[in-house]
């Protein structure tokens, strides 16, 4: 069982890669597990440049799904490496099994199945199909054991203290299922995510007494294509950054709600994040009301005059306590016990004379929904936080718990998107999170710091 927290280096890394447009993408068919569909030209054109970005990342092993769509998005990333490395092809990234639905249209299936088609978008372990025998199946049940034993596999195969970085190539479901598994498998996990076509995430896995710990790097990042953020879905947007680097953050000490401004990095990490979203038409501005955010703000909002930023109290980052300002090895010697405590289960810790993580959890949420429900359908909003700020509201969008906060990742100056959901009873979808590649490179090197 994969455990979501402590924030330690990472020996094991994991490419996610969907496959390209495929034929019936562009139809809108359902393509399931057959084989009739193809990658596009553009499908074809997005693999080539999926693989220009890892050209110089070090891969140790690639699988993909044997399916064409995805065997094909495998051998154009291939294209820019000359390592030699060829696909293992492995049925456990095949994708979902709805054999009643495959190749209708979304109309069609809404218009033959409204029933199983509802049933589908609100709750999709509840979905049973019948097969062509007469047989019924239960398709994301059958999807998620799937999932479950190729990870097994995988981990036996390359394990957690091995430094392999592995791409996998495969389809929409079965990555967001493994994506789930990976999470522990939070409530509606499944509907809260969304994978692109030739999109990257990275997930970086760790040992621990009791399994691995999972870290979210990025999620669905097509900084890689164009457009370089994925297209509005049809309610309101909201783009959470992490503010830019400061002093502290590359000295590694603990800020907390001491105000320490940007330093020189910082802006430039803020001037790159604005590059990054000049093209996003953005309505409003949050920020916490402390320095460093305020002024990653100010920075991305050169390209979009006359926005005016809204300070938010709740926004303001966990208070440390005792603890701000100094370096780990500082609060090791007074705290060592409870330093500690705060890797593996920082949800159990009180800061001394600070905050517990449920405290910031409770104020930020609650701060993002009070956003989030003042904006129309129309509107995208720019909010600008901090790290445990950040991994609280994620934790919270992903059905997670503040004891996983580790599993979040927030580089300074990482870019996240959240659509809000235009129909009732859906979950908020995490669009993307903590696209960094506007600072250089596929893989997060902004600064660890401190939380």
């Amino acid at each position: 069982m994969a455990a979501l927290f402590q924030h330690v280096a990472v020996p094991l890394r994991l490419l996610l890669v969907r496959h390209g447009l495929s034929s019936f993408n562009v139809e809108r068919r359902i393509q399931g597990r057959d084989d009739l569909s193809t990658l596009t030209a553009s499908g074809q054109e997005q693999a080539r440049r999926l693989g220009q970005a890892l050209a110089d990342v070090p891969i140790q092993a690639i699988y993909s799904s044997p399916l064409k769509r995805a065997a094909s998005t495998a051998a154009g990333i291939l294209e820019s490496r000359d390592d030699g490395l060829e696909p293992s092809f492995d049925d456990g990234l095949l994708e979902i099994d709805l054999e009643p639905w495959s190749g209708l249209t979304a109309t069609e299936r809404s218009e033959r199945f409204p029933e199983d088609f509802a049933t589908w978008k609100q709750k999709p372990e509840a979905l049973e199909l019948t097969r062509k025998d007469g047989s019924r199946y239960r398709p994301y049940e059958e999807l998620m054991k799937q999932a479950r034993h190729f990870l097994e596999e995988l981990v036996r195969r390359h394990p957690v203290n091995s430094d392999d970085t592995v791409l996998l190539v495969g389809h929409n479901a079965i990555l967001r299922c493994l994506i789930v598994s990976l999470l522990g498998d939070p409530e509606r996990g499944f509907r809260r995510l969304r994978l692109d076509n030739a999109s990257l995430s990275i997930f970086n896995l760790s040992p621990c007494d009791n399994g691995y710990q999972v870290q979210i790097e990025c999620l669905n990042s097509t900084a890689h294509l164009d457009p370089p953020l994925p297209a509005k879905g049809a309610g309101s947007r909201l783009i959470l950054v992490r503010h830019g680097e400061t002093n502290w953050n590359r000295e590694g000490r603990f800020q907390g709600q001491i105000d320490i401004p940007l330093n020189s990095n910082g802006h430039a990490q803020a001037e790159a994040a604005r590059g990054f979203l000049q093209d996003v038409s953005l309505q409003k501005a949050y920020s916490s009301s402390m320095s460093r955010p305020r002024e990653t703000a100010e920075g991305i909002l050169k390209s979009h005059p006359g926005i005016s930023i809204t300070l938010t109290d709740g926004l303001m980052e966990i208070g440390h306590g005792l603890w701000e300002g100094k370096l780990e090895s500082e609060i090791s010697a007074d705290w060592g016990d409870l330093l500690e405590e705060w890797k593996r289960s920082p949800d159990t810790v009180q800061m001394p004379e600070g905050e517990t993580i449920q405290d910031v959890w409770n104020r930020s949420v609650d701060s993002w929904n009070a956003i989030a429900s003042s904006l129309d359908a129309t509107e995208t909003a720019l909010v600008v936080a901090h790290d445990a700020v950040n991994k609280t509201i994620l934790c919270h969008l992903l059905g997670l718990s503040p004891a996983d906060i580790w599993a979040i990742k927030q580089g300074n100056g990482g870019v996240t998107v959240v659509d809000m959901p235009s129909e009732p009873g859906q979950p908020a979808v995490v669009a993307c999170l903590n696209l960094t590649s506007h600072l250089g490179g596929v893989l997060d090197r902004t600064a660890a710091g401190a939380l």
